[in-house]
């Protein structure tokens, strides 16, 4: 053999420290320490060749059985091999190695999945230059897909040998989450790869996405809408005068052509100002694809999977979201999901309902259930007047019961702490209406007007529970001037009565007598309000309804309003996204009825719900 051929074939050799490696497994339980030592001092050498690793692994996968507990110091070492940094076929001997490592001795499962999952974002190295500590990632972008592939048959081949694998890995899961102020790759990696696992450990996938919804609503309610809003305003238009315009109910969303002319004009349109509603939306587009890929087969829904996966998110739904208040966008994966197939959209209004109308659950999840009707029936375009109709009788039709127990009783008067669930139901009648009005009219008007009066909204507007003194001023308005059009009922008596009872609450404070802020007595909001995450809400844009403001020949033959009795220079509370105090509404001036007619073109909907959450996380 040629010496240049010779130097350079790789040396095949065993550990020889006085034996093979069995040799010195065996000398260290007999107290003998010294060439131990030194085999730990070769495998942690950062310039070990990835011959001498192979040889090594081979003979650790001979001699598995005597890896004991007594030697955990060595496998630690075995386990903070670079594996992933070297040659494929080091990745293939440390895979089967750890596949002998775990059903050879089981106490290794923990440390072996533990040293897994921490690749699940890559690792960080700090580069000092001129006296400055820089963080970079110590992976090439493009390595990184082959070490997650890598990770991930590393799970699979222990799961292989340890059947048990998924119950030691989930708590594993959930204790190496990034915290939500890492950075967005972090965070979007290790969301990736958690989901990743559920394709190959199924029994998981509950387990995991609730894991990842958790995380996702801390960013959240993190994110009130207004701060996202006020970050946006200020990256794109600085130094620029403030906008006049307020926010309402039903203000229209943003125009469209502004919309795309804003975005062409920003070289990082999809990016967004506030850093927590960037991460948000980054992981929301993750878990968007994610039940896009799970539902959909050949380009189709397959119903079985979407089957499975809605049952899976239903849960999570019950679980984390009805009892978070005023969320505004992770709330969003059950109207997905619900957009490929009327069935699970009418699945989940079914669901829905069952808890708005059982007693047995609690009032406030009661309301919110109510909140999520009237919401998903207003802004989801999915759903077809037929089901709307279906749903409207349902309701209504409750409303009705409820008012036939109550007249004969002790507690038929107007109490929030009392009837909830009615406000809240009232509410989703009165929104529905609102937007889906003229569907309910379309094509034929008498028909359209002989359905609606017979939902009989007189009797509910004006029976002694009084809603309209409890619902959202800005819901009562519209309502109120729509129904009075159609002379389906005529509510400006009732609101002028309720004007005429509300009495400012004046509270002392060191800076003088002030009146008490207004609040929201039903504590109501309507959860799918417009979706603002630049990258993800196009997954929603399509099948979501915005608000359609009222032409000028809807307007022309309006009921007029009736004046409130406070001063003439008084805000409007609607315009400033408040609402009335449980003892009764504010009445509404000729301008401000304008106003809720006519909203701002500016605005993206609803109020602002920051004032309003409710962290239950």
């Amino acid at each position: 053999m040629e010496g240049g051929a010779f130097l350079g074939s790789p040396l095949r050799k065993t550990v020889r420290f006085g034996g093979t490696l069995r040799d010195v497994l065996l000398k260290h339980e007999q107290g003998e320490t010294a060439d131990f030592e030194l085999l730990k001092h070769q495998l942690s050498d950062p310039d070990i060749k990835d011959a001498q690793i192979i040889n090594w692994l081979h003979e650790f996968r001979a001699s598995v059985v005597y890896l004991t507990k007594d030697v955990e110091e060595l496998v630690s070492i075995l386990l903070k091999l670079p594996w992933l940094k070297r040659s494929q076929d080091v990745v293939e001997e440390y895979l089967d190695f750890l596949g002998n490592l775990v059903s050879a001795q089981s106490i290794y499962l923990r440390p072996c999945l533990r040293m897994v999952v921490s690749h699940f974002v890559p690792s960080q190295v700090i580069v000092r230059e001129d006296g400055v500590d820089f963080s970079d990632s110590d992976d090439d972008e493009e390595n990184l897909s082959g070490n997650f592939k890598a990770c991930h048959r590393a799970l699979q081949t222990v799961a292989r040998y340890v059947p048990l694998t998924p119950l030691f890995l989930m708590p594993i899961l959930v204790e190496n989450f990034p915290f939500i102020n890492k950075s967005e790759n972090t965070l979007e990696y290790y969301v990736h790869n958690l989901l990743r696992i559920t394709v190959y450990l199924p029994t998981l996938r509950l387990g995991i996405l609730e894991l990842i919804v958790e995380k996702l609503l801390k960013l959240d309610v993190s994110t009130p809408r207004q701060d996202i809003e006020d970050a946006e305003e200020n990256a794109n238009t600085p130094g620029s005068v403030e906008k006049t315009t307020e926010e309402g109910l039903f203000d229209m969303e943003e125009d469209e052509e502004t919309e795309k002319e804003n975005q062409g004009a920003s070289s990082e349109s999809d990016v967004m100002a506030h850093p927590l509603a960037e991460r948000l939306d980054i992981l929301m587009t993750i878990l968007f694809a994610y039940i896009k890929e799970i539902c959909y087969v050949n380009g189709k829904v397959d119903i079985n999977n979407t089957k499975g996966l809605y049952r899976d998110l239903i849960t999570i739904f019950d679980k984390l979201i009805l009892p978070t208040h005023a969320l505004c966008h992770v709330q969003y994966f059950m109207f997905y999901i619900c957009s490929f197939k009327l069935g699970f959209a009418e699945a989940f209004l079914d669901h829905l309902w069952k808890i708005l109308q059982d007693p047995n659950n609690p009032a406030v999840i009661r309301q919110t259930a109510g909140n999520y009707i009237g919401s998903f029936l207003a802004r989801a375009k999915f759903i077809p007047v037929v089901t709307v109709k279906a749903c409207l009788d349902l309701l209504v039709n409750w409303l009705h019961r409820y008012i036939d127990s109550q007249d004969a009783g002790t507690n038929a008067y107007c109490d929030v702490a009392l009837h909830g669930p009615f406000y809240s139901t009232c509410q989703a009648v009165f929104y529905t209406f609102i937007f889906r009005h003229r569907q309910l009219l379309d094509g034929n008007l008498r028909k359209g007007l002989a359905y609606l009066q017979n939902l009989n909204f007189e009797r509910i507007v004006m029976c002694q529970l009084n809603p309209l003194k409890i619902c959202l001023v800005s819901v009562v308005n519209l309502f109120a001037a729509i129904t009075g059009k159609y002379q389906l009922v005529f509510c400006y008596t009732i609101i002028e009565r309720n004007n005429r009872q509300f009495l400012p609450v004046i509270r002392s404070s060191n800076g003088g007598d002030s009146v008490q802020a207004c609040t929201n007595p039903l504590d109501s909001f309507f959860p799918f309000d417009p979706y603002i995450l630049k990258r993800s809400k196009k997954n929603i844009d399509p099948h979501y309804q915005i608000w359609e403001e009222l032409s000028a020949e809807d307007l022309k033959d309006l009921t007029a309003p009736i004046k409130k009795n406070t001063a003439e220079d008084e805000d409007d509370d609607f315009l400033k996204g408040e609402t009335p105090q449980n003892d009764g509404m504010l009445g509404i001036t000729p301008s401000s009825y304008d106003s809720n007619i006519l909203s701002p073109p500016s605005s993206l909907g609803s109020p602002p719900p920051g004032t309003y959450i409710q962290q239950h996380l």
